[in-house]
């Protein structure tokens, strides 16, 4: 089902610079992170209800797509990730393409399998991991 709503304004800086030229050109390859692609996640905000819009790495597998919750390695969660837990009915825009997802949590060898494909698409996840003591979240998001 596709999400409907009013946007939040989205915060200021790379994040916002990025999803303002994706929106110009229509595609999400049309800006990286150190040369890696990017996918954009739309959520409804736990708290506001307006739908946020998240440039992630792109990490596909099989037609599922990760999403990491790293914040850079900070000591806390990213505020997109309460919103995801949530509401996890998104949608993901790859490229052009956009399609409605079901976000889960990982645990356990399901993670660690992730984890893996997620370093290899974005080295720095690993040095993100040794930054901070708690253990950054993955996501699987499915089809649905």
């Amino acid at each position: 089902m596709p999400l409907h709503g009013d946007y939040a304004t989205p915060l200021p800086g790379w994040q916002a610079d990025q999803l303002a030229e994706i929106d110009r050109t229509g595609d999400t390859r049309s800006v990286a992170v150190l040369d890696r692609p990017v996918v954009v996640l739309t959520i409804r905000g736990a708290k506001s209800g307006k739908l946020l819009r998240v440039p992630l790495m792109r990490v596909e597998h099989d037609g599922r797509y990760a999403a990491v919750a790293s914040k850079g390695g900070a000591p806390e969660h990213p505020k997109w990730y309460h919103s995801l837990v949530a509401n996890p009915g998104i949608e993901i825009q790859d490229g052009r393409e956009r399609a409605d997802y079901t976000a889960r949590e990982l645990h356990g060898a399901e993670r660690d399998a992730w984890w893996d494909r997620c370093v290899a698409a974005f080295p720095p996840y690993a040095d993100y991991q040794h930054k901070t003591d708690r253990s950054i979240p993955v996501f699987v998001c499915e089809p649905t």
